[in-house]
């Protein structure tokens, strides 16, 4: 199945570079591509207390940025289809999903501070609220080659992925790729921790069909520093986060170790959105045999109690 990029463009060096690496991905994968622009992103309608000719201005305007988008386009070998809304609300990232079908959202790296807000940090924050797929691009990344050393960042902890985050694996499965799982601990070595974090890798699916990956523990006090020195380490050009849900929904792009790894990581970061594996039921046989177990020791006892002393 060809997997549908769809990534935020524009005209400054930072976004135009991240359409050249979006093009060179989709490429690989041989997938579409979707430019899409907009001017802010908001979960509520910046337009719903205005006047409508405000509106009318700002939608007439973005006629002159999608005839430049349509120039920029044209220096893409993938004929990409171009996508131009003054807003990126929820209705409308909904609205691409439904059109475009896109297995992932590709942004330009978000801004080192939160608090300095930029069009791809807002993006961020409400395509994160979607659990879309979001790979996020730093300048420092060649655009011209796609990922070949991929570390994937994981814990002891199991995970399934997402549902749209499932043909994704195709990303891990290009030519030449070779993939290394990272766990990192705090202050001791955790051989232990290590082997389990590739067994979860494993158990999820994401790697399923490919050699299997390689180990490397790391120890730091802090764990986004710890992943920033594996991807040194490994000399690393794309870095694989699991996104929980719990810390999807609220930490994501604020003060948390993804948003660190975010800001500063000088490779691309996927994001890719896991859930908790489904616990598998207990058989009514298992439960029948634990009580006649449980039967079994409490009748050797009261045995043991009336039988006569030497």
């Amino acid at each position: 199945m060809a997997l549908t990029l769809v990534v935020f463009a524009g005209f400054y060096a930072t976004p135009r570079h991240t359409v050249h690496y979006a093009n060179t991905l989709a490429q690989a994968l041989y997938g579409p591509l979707v430019l899409l622009h907009v001017n802010r992103a908001s979960m509520f309608d910046p337009y719903a207390l205005m006047a409508e000719s405000y509106h009318q201005d700002e939608l007439n305007r973005q006629t002159d940025t999608a005839a430049a988008l349509y120039r920029l386009a044209e220096e893409l070998h993938t004929q990409p289809t171009v996508e131009v809304a003054t807003d990126l609300l929820p209705e409308v990232a909904h609205d691409l999903a439904t059109r475009h079908h896109p297995a992932l959202f590709v942004l330009s790296q978000p801004a080192a501070h939160p608090a300095d807000s930029s069009v791809a940090q807002g993006c961020a924050e409400l395509l994160r609220a979607g659990h879309f797929p979001l790979l996020l691009v730093p300048p420092t990344a060649p655009a011209d080659q796609p990922p070949r050393r991929i570390l994937i960042a994981a814990d002891r902890e199991p995970f399934n992925l997402a549902t749209n985050a499932q043909p994704l694996r195709q990303l891990l499965a290009l030519p030449g790729a070779v993939l290394t799982v990272a766990h990192v601990s705090s202050g001791v070595e955790d051989d232990a921790g290590c082997s389990a974090a590739l067994r979860a890798v494993q158990l999820s699916g994401l790697t399923t069909g490919l050699p299997t990956p390689g180990l490397r523990g790391y120890t730091h006090e802090s764990y986004a520093e710890g992943l920033l020195a594996a991807v040194q380490d490994t000399q690393a050009d794309l870095v694989v986060v699991l996104a929980r849900e719990r810390s999807y929904l609220g930490e994501l792009f604020h003060e948390s170790v993804t948003a660190r790894l975010l800001a500063h990581c000088p490779v691309p970061v996927l994001v890719l959105p896991v859930v908790a594996p489904t616990p598998a039921p207990v058989s009514a046989s298992a439960s029948e045999s634990d009580h006649f177990a449980i039967a079994a020791q409490l009748t050797n006892s009261v045995l043991a109690g009336l039988a006569p002393a030497n």
